[in-house]
Order: structure tokens, then sequence, then C-alpha cells
């Protein structure tokens, strides 16, 4: 499964791509509203900062201003991936880039059908919020469970980016299922690193090594 973390912060993105494990980054208005930056300046600093796809959003609601916020969006590196709401507007602004060859990320995906529609016209990415899910009293995870299944039915390309990721056993989960990629906040990406069994071995590896009088570096 890919990782790509949910952030507008470069300096996040830049630590994380250091580890390898980084496969893209996902933004959205209200990220880049908390980076306190100017929206472009930002995209371009996170496109050279990772190779993966960045994901940005148009905010329009209609196809033609849609269409013409996606292309300029797109002019910004080649790696951007121009985010669209679930609706109708969205789907044919969608069908519209992919044609042109501009990946396309459909956001604000809360159902099994939505998924099915967003694949049918091509969309690079779908993106299921199943912890928006979860504070509704629905589960989340099925919706990942639902989609996988009929995505693997036809054959779709689609890749189910799973999306309001609120902690590890959404990740868990959602690679058992066999989710494409997790779009996970930095900290819930670096919760994944800890486990109390590592910390207590490492602690008694060194203990040993120290009383050990042994040296790697002379």
């Amino acid at each position: 499964m890919k990782f790509f973390v949910d952030t507008a912060m470069i300096d996040e993105i830049r630590e994380l791509e250091s580890t390898g494990l980084l496969d893209g980054v996902t933004t959205n208005p209200s990220l880049i509203k908390q980076s306190g930056r100017p929206f472009e300046e930002v995209l371009k600093e996170i496109c050279k900062a990772t190779k993966g796809p960045v994901s940005a959003e148009v905010v329009a609601v209609d196809h033609q201003t849609m269409l013409l916020e996606a292309r300029q969006l797109a002019t910004i590196a080649p790696n951007i991936a121009i985010k669209v709401p679930m609706t109708v507007d969205g789907l044919k602004t969608c069908k519209v880039l992919r044609d042109e060859g501009v990946m396309v990320n459909v956001t604000l995906c809360f159902s099994a059908t939505q998924a099915l529609l967003a694949a049918k016209v091509g969309a690079s990415f779908i993106s299921p919020f199943v912890g928006r899910l979860d504070d509704v009293s629905q589960d989340g995870m099925a919706l990942i469970a639902d989609i996988r299944l009929i995505y693997d039915n036809y054959g779709f390309e689609t890749e189910i980016l799973v999306a309001s990721v609120r902690h590890p056993a959404h990740v868990l989960e959602a690679a058992r299922i066999g989710a494409d990629i997790a779009t996970v906040p930095a900290a819930v990406l670096r919760k994944l690193f800890l486990h109390p069994l590592t910390d207590k071995g490492l602690k008694a590896f060194l203990r040993d090594w120290k009383a050990s009088g042994n040296r790697i570096l002379s």
C-alpha cells in the first residue's frame, strides 16, 4: 500500500520524504489555510519536495470554472493531481481532464455507487472519507471493502485512496482490505513506527551493549 501525507506543511513533507516511505501528498483548501501561505507558492514547494502525485483542489462548483482552475493548477508541475468534488460537474471535469492526460482525484466520496461513477469516468484516484463516516455512526471501512470488490469485479484502474484517516487502526484495516493508498496526517504516519515492545527491546539491547564494553566505531 502507498502512503500519502495529508498536509500542506512543507517541513513535514520533507521530513517524511527523507524516510523513503512517502509516495505522494494530498492537500485541500483547509490545509492550505493552516499553512498561512499563498496557495500556488505552497504547491510549487510541495511538488519539488516529492516525486509522487500532489493533489491540488479546485474551489469552483460549476464545470466550466472547475476546468479553468484545473488547467491553471496543472501548469504548476507535472506531478499535480487535480482534486474535484464528487458531483455531476466534478465528474464532467474529471472526464475532460483525464482525456487530456491530467491526473484526477475525486474527493468527498461517501458511497460505493459514487466510487463506481468516478471509476467509469476514468478517475485516477477516488477518496472515500472513512473517518467522517465513522463520525456519523456509519462503517467507513465497510465502504472501502465495497469499493474494492466493485473495482475488482470490473477491472477498474482507479486507485482507492483512503482519506479522513484518524488512527493507525484505519491504516491497518485499509491494508487488509487491499486499498491502494492511505493518505494520513503526519502525526498518524509517525505512530505507525511505534510499539512499546520495540522501545523496551532497544533499551535492553543498548544497556547490555554498554555493559559489554565493546565498540563498533574506533
